[in-house]
Order: structure tokens, then sequence, then C-alpha cells
């Protein structure tokens, strides 16, 4: 494990640091949903057909997959905070754009620039990890994970009463608003992290990263326009995989790659990214059938509510999520981050398997989304904290943001299969196609297939003993102490002197591993002593430096045993030239 000291943020200001990023979190997803209540209307307000309208719902999709990964990389290079800034800077912008508009071209051009909110949700948790003493990180990233489910469910209700009343550009604009808010506070608030990866920005991966997943995306996306047996589909899949294959041996070359395939390969890590496709595909799938459910006519076996009422009932999803953080980080200190993400999964599938015969009134839809946003909520939470703990924290950016680009398309290829599904279920009623109960069933079906599959992929994660990654089972400062003088049983330690003896007080230690990576980073108390965790054996050099001496460069090798391997640290006199 990676020992880091994290950056602590004083008074008012460290209080407000985890609502601040969540609230981040959420504007995101405020932005994902925004269209949900007018998807229907979009041919008629933009003057266009509706197979082109889509383009307005794909555009986001496709850059915020792109921007991802991307972002985090970024964060994990330069700052996370300064790239969050970035993301949500760029969302403003494109918000704008569409606020003023009714041209589907600038439209489109307006909802891809949203899309690179999308990067916000991984920066803030690596941003947490940074920042936060342990007993305080479990639930934190928990509710930042946890925020996109908030925000959509949130925003529905919001969204529709702002639609039904109001000109629909408002809608843009009240996400602009929000976005500014968001950016101030963070500004304000939160710090920028120290943390930084070594190495460059691998522009030939964004390129080939970028090309693969819309090659991947487009036709998963448009599949049910195109057919899902044209030779357009077909192509365009058959090309992603050539693309994604060639852009993987590329990255396996390259010194400072985009994303660490070699971490990427291990159990703990693929695994979780693969349950958390089925997440994606699960939450997905409440998100397209309820409202729907809610809004068609009775006499279409539908509950014929409003487009408000809709949006109340499915609200409930979203607040239970984000009222399961603590819940999720006494589970996860007792438990583990696997036993709770099995947990949430087996709820969800309570959830769906319980909710097949919950759809003949509005108040069985608000059950049932109180019991999935529980589920949910738990399973989002868990995913982070294994991906935290499985990755050294410089490249913790890129880890979740690759993440969270499973879980887009986990919700991807949901949205186009359930569409597909509701279609092809469809009646036509006085000349209007409408979904039925018999496809609203068979998708809760889908989602509770994909959940079982989560499950089996959850149950063969590693176990974590119970000393493992202390940064996330810790529920109080007691405990995370007594964690802390463990590591520095398993690591290097010592004191940082000057040229006479004499300790030196905040001194920079950095410790680097054999392929020049940064291992981890501490600061020198007032008397000198330092101590860093090494996450394996092997040759090490640890790197100090401090105002007014000059920096030092020793190299010591730790042997992997339970004892700590003692190095005292001698900085030379600055050297000052003529």
């Amino acid at each position: 494990m990676t020992q880091t000291t994290p950056v602590r943020p004083s008074g008012r200001a460290g209080a407000a640091v985890v609502p601040v990023l969540a609230f981040a979190g959420i504007v995101v997803a405020v932005m994902q949903t925004l269209l949900v209540p007018v998807i229907k209307d979009l041919p008629r307000l933009l003057d266009t057909a509706p197979a082109d309208a889509t383009w307005v719902l794909t555009s986001t999709l496709l850059s915020g997959a792109v921007a991802t990964p991307i972002m985090g990389r970024l964060g994990d290079l330069f700052g996370k905070r300064r790239m969050l800034v970035a993301s949500l800077s760029v969302m403003v912008v494109g918000a704008l754009v569409s606020a003023f508009t009714s041209d589907l071209l600038v439209m489109i051009a307006g909802r891809t620039l949203q899309g690179f909110a999308m990067g916000a949700i991984p920066l803030g948790i690596g941003l947490m990890r940074d920042m936060l003493p342990r007993e305080r990180l479990s639930s934190a990233m928990a509710l930042m994970s946890s925020s996109i489910g908030v925000g959509g469910g949130l925003a529905l209700p919001a969204a529709a009463l702002v639609a039904q009343h109001t000109d629909w550009h408002a809608l843009y604009l009240g996400a602009a608003g929000l976005g500014v808010i968001a950016i101030a506070l963070t500004l304000a608030v939160v710090p920028e992290s120290p943390l930084r990866a070594k190495g460059s920005f691998d522009l030939p991966g964004v390129l080939g990263l970028t090309a693969g997943l819309v090659l991947f995306l487009l036709p998963v996306s448009k599949g049910s326009d195109w057919g899902w047996t044209s030779g357009t589909t077909l192509g365009l899949f058959g090309a992603a995989a050539v693309v994604l294959l060639l852009w993987g041996l590329m990255e396996l070359r390259v010194a400072a790659p985009l994303v660490d395939l070699r971490t990427t390969a291990r159990r703990e890590v693929l695994l979780t990214n693969l349950a958390s496709i089925m997440v994606g595909v699960s939450f997905f799938v409440v998100s397209l059938v309820l409202p729907q459910l809610l809004q068609l006519p009775t006499a279409s076996d539908g509950l014929g509510q409003s487009m408000v009422v809709a949006g109340l009932c499915v609200a409930p999803l979203g607040l239970t999520m984000m009222f399961t953080a603590p819940v999720y980080a006494r589970l996860s200190s007792r438990y583990g981050p696997k036993v709770t993400l099995i947990i949430g999964l087996l709820v969800i599938a309570a959830g769906y398997g319980g909710g097949l015969g919950l759809m003949s009134a509005a108040w069985q839809t608000v059950v049932t989304s109180v019991v999935l946003g529980a589920g949910i909520g738990l399973a989002y939470s868990s995913l982070p904290a294994l991906i935290v703990g499985a990755v050294p924290a410089s490249e913790t950016g890129a880890a979740n943001g690759l993440n969270t680009l499973m879980r887009s398309i986990g919700t991807s290829v949901s949205s186009a299969v359930i569409g597909m599904v509701l279609a092809n279920t469809s009646d036509v009623v006085g000349g209007v196609t409408v979904p039925t109960l018999h496809g609203f069933r068979v998708s809760f079906g889908i989602a509770a297939a994909a959940v079982a599959v989560g499950l089996v992929l959850a149950l063969f994660l590693p176990g974590r003993r119970p000393s493992e990654h202390p940064q996330l089972r810790a529920s109080s400062e007691e405990e995370a102490n007594l964690e802390r003088a463990r590591e520095a049983l398993r690591g290097f330690r010592g004191r940082v002197l000057d040229a006479s003896g004499a300790p030196v007080a905040r001194a920079r230690v950095t410790l680097i591993d054999r392929h020049g990576r940064r291992a981890g980073a501490t600061v020198s108390e007032p008397d000198g002593t330092y101590s860093l965790a090494v996450p394996a054996q092997g040759p090490y050099v640890l790197a100090a430096r401090a105002p007014g001496h000059g920096p030092l460069a020793s190299p010591a090798t730790h042997t992997g045993a339970g004892d700590c391997v003692a190095v005292d640290l001698s900085l030379p006199p600055e050297t000052v030239t003529a």
C-alpha cells in the first residue's frame, strides 16, 4: 500500500470539502438527466426527425465516456482540483451554448461540451483520497460515488416542473448556474492535491481510446435506429474491437500510459470494473421503466400520472442512495467493501424481484424506488473503495476514471437493450405505439439477470485481511492512529537532519520505486521524524527536500519483513550560485 500524508484543509473549509465535492457530482448528474422530461418532444422542439434528435443524447454519452479516463489521468499528472474546475467550466460553456439555440447542430455541440463534466466524479474521489483522514474517507467516497444517482433522482421532478411551466431552455440556464456555484465553492474550499504521477501525457493513447470508445458506443446507442444486424452496426463493432486491441498493445509498450493495463488486469480491479458494468445496467433500467410506467395512460395499463408526479415518485431512488452513504461506511468498516458490494447487489435483486409485482399503483413504484436506491447506493459506494484499495495513490484519478467509464458503458448498454425490448413488446393504442406491462416486466428481469452476473463477479473478488487498506476500514481516530502505527512497521522510518545534525521539520520525503514512479510521500514532523510504508519489497530511492537545504536522493532496500528499515536523511547545505 502507498502511504500519503493527507492535505488537511483547516477550519470550516475542511469540514466543507466533502459536501462541496459531492455537490459537484450532483451537478454533473443533474446535467445528465436534464432532458429526460422532454425526450419525447425533442423532434418537435428542434424541428428535426426523431432519429436525428437522439444525437442530442448520444453526443453527451460519447463525450462523457471519452472525457472520464482522460480527465482522471490529467488530474493525476497536473492536479485533480485544476481538472475538476476545468471539467465544470467546459460543462457551463456547453450549457450556455444549448440555452440560446434551437438549432440541432449547435445543440449537439453544446451537449458534447456538457459531457466533459463526467470527469468530476473520479477527480472528486481522487481528491478525497489525497486530503481526507482515513476515518472519514470511506463515507466520503461513498457519498461522492452515489452523487450521480442522487443528482439524477432529484433532477427528474425539478426538470419536469421547469419543462412543464417554462421554456425548456431554462433547464440549461439552471444547469449553468449550478455549475458556476460548484466552481466557486471548489475554488474557495477545496485545496489542490500535491500528489502527482510521474511521466507525460499519453496523446497517442488518448486518440486510440477515443476512437475505440466512439466506434463501440456509437452502434450501442444507435443500433435500434440502424438495425442490430445492419452492415453499419456490425462494421462499427468490428472496427471497435480492432482499434481497442491495437490500443491495448500500444499501451503495454508505453512507459507512462493513459491507462495502466497491467494494474487494470489485477483481479480486484478487473472484477470490480466488470461488476460496475452490471451495476450500471441495473441502475438505468429503473430510470427508464418507472417514469414511463407512471406517465402511461390508464387505458394502456399505465398509472396515468403527470410528468411532475412521475418525477416525485422516482426521486426516492436518489434520496435513498444519498442516505445509504453512512450505512455503507459502517458496513464497510466492519466487513470490507467486497461484502458491502455483495449486500448491495442482493438488495437490488430483491428490489427488481419485488418490483415485478408492484406495478399497479404509484405508491408501489415509490417502494420499488426506495429498495433499489438502497441497493444501488451500497453497490456504487463500494466500487471506488475497491479500486482505491488496489491501485497506487498516483493512479487514483485514472483508475476511478476507468471505473466510472465502466458504469457509463453499463448504462449505455442498458439503454440500448431496454429500448429494443420496449419497442418489440409495444402495442398500438389509438394509433400511438406505447410500451406494455409485459415489456416493463421483461426489462426488470434483464436487470435482475445483470445483477446476478455482478454478484458472481463480486464473489470472486479477493478477500481482505483486517490489516489491509486501513484507510478504508478505520472508523475512529483511535483506530486510524493504530493503523498508521502498523503501517510504519512495514516500511522506512528515520529522521531528516541538516548538515550539523539538527532535525529538519516540514521536509518533503518522497518514496520512488524501481520504475521511477512515486510510491509514497510524507512530511517530516517537528522533531525531523518521518515514516513511509512500502507497497512491496525491493529497492527504493528516498528523496528529501526542504527550503534552505539542498535536495537528497538516498537508495534503500526493503526486504518485505515486518520490521521497519531505519534510514536517516542528511540534507546538504543549499548551493548558492553567483
